[in-house]
């Protein structure tokens, strides 16, 4: 492990371009969970060890459907990341949240397929996480004065509707999730987030407004190419917002998301098999004090 806990970006292949990062690494991580997806840049900025990860990886190549959540967020957790900032794309429910807005979601809701796929555990230990309040409460209020001082709109909580993809939605899909109160709709952050609390980091995530998805029929309904014009604006924001946000975040990790799986492993420690064991080290590491885990 890293001398210091570390902080992880996960987001478009070009967010380490940040003034003051000094790139020191490309890390290669093999995880019991299959291939990240890209290489890790690691390096330093305001002092701290900060790991990068593209989410589609670079030169953007995977399907939401095909980003390996787990691996990824093993590979974070691996090198000793304990706070993870998550910048992405979203399109907008609400006539107030505008394109090049940013939002700081503090809720999910969940309509994707493959939920199987968005928990480490299994496999002999069984862990049920509290996930009432899914966003760090610490490092979105980080995040909230970072925007805030850029000068940007900023939209403090809200609700993120984590669809399948790839296809955008149907209008009829799209009035749903307004009927129902959703805020924002994107298709890859909350299996970041529920992997993030059973790997104890603390994580927010800041999402940058492309469009209306298709509900505001008097707006071009989204599509890819629209949607590019705005990421390319909002790239630039992102990039001082986390420099400005690194430079914030405490040095130990001793937040409530850093300790959420005390009391959450429902299998007694005698019953863990070895092989699980081995595959969760960066989980489980901590418990080895209570002599099941071999350091």
């Amino acid at each position: 492990m890293g001398m210091d806990s570390a902080i992880g970006v996960i987001g478009g292949s070009g967010l380490y371009e940040l003034e003051g990062f000094e790139k020191s690494a490309e890390r290669v991580v093999e995880t019991p969970f299959g291939e990240p997806s890209d290489v890790l840049v690691g390096g330093r900025l305001a002092g701290r060890q900060v790991w990068f990860l593209p989410r589609h990886g670079r030169g953007h190549r995977l399907l939401p459907g095909e980003i390996n959540h787990r691996a990824n967020l093993w590979a974070l957790r691996s090198l000793n990341v304990r706070w993870l900032i998550c910048v992405t794309a979203v399109g907008s429910l609400r006539e107030q949240y505008r394109p090049r807005d940013v939002v700081l979601p503090d809720q999910y809701f969940d309509r994707m397929s493959s939920r199987e796929q968005h928990t480490f555990f299994g496999k002999g230990i069984v862990a049920h996480v509290g996930f009432a309040e899914p966003v760090s409460a610490g490092l979105r209020s980080i995040l909230h004065e970072c925007v805030i001082g850029d000068g940007l709109v900023c939209h403090d909580g809200g609700t993120y509707v984590n669809m399948d993809g790839p296809a955008f939605s149907t209008r009829a899909e799209s009035r749903v999730n307004r009927q129902l109160g959703f805020d924002v709709i994107g298709m890859t952050n909350l299996p970041e987030a529920k992997l993030a609390r059973e790997a104890e980091i603390a994580l927010a995530t800041l999402a940058m407004i492309t469009d209306y998805d298709c509900w505001k029929t008097e707006e071009e309904p989204v599509s890819a190419g629209a949607i590019i014009g705005h990421l390319h604006a909002n790239v630039a924001a992102a990039r001082r917002i986390l420099a400005a946000a690194i430079a914030r975040i405490p040095a130990v990790p001793d937040w409530p998301e850093h300790r959420s799986l005390d009391g959450a492993i429902m299998t007694p420690q005698a019953l863990w098999p070895a092989a699980t064991v081995a595959a969760l080290r960066p989980l489980l590491e901590r418990f080895a004090a209570c002599g099941q885990i071999e350091a």
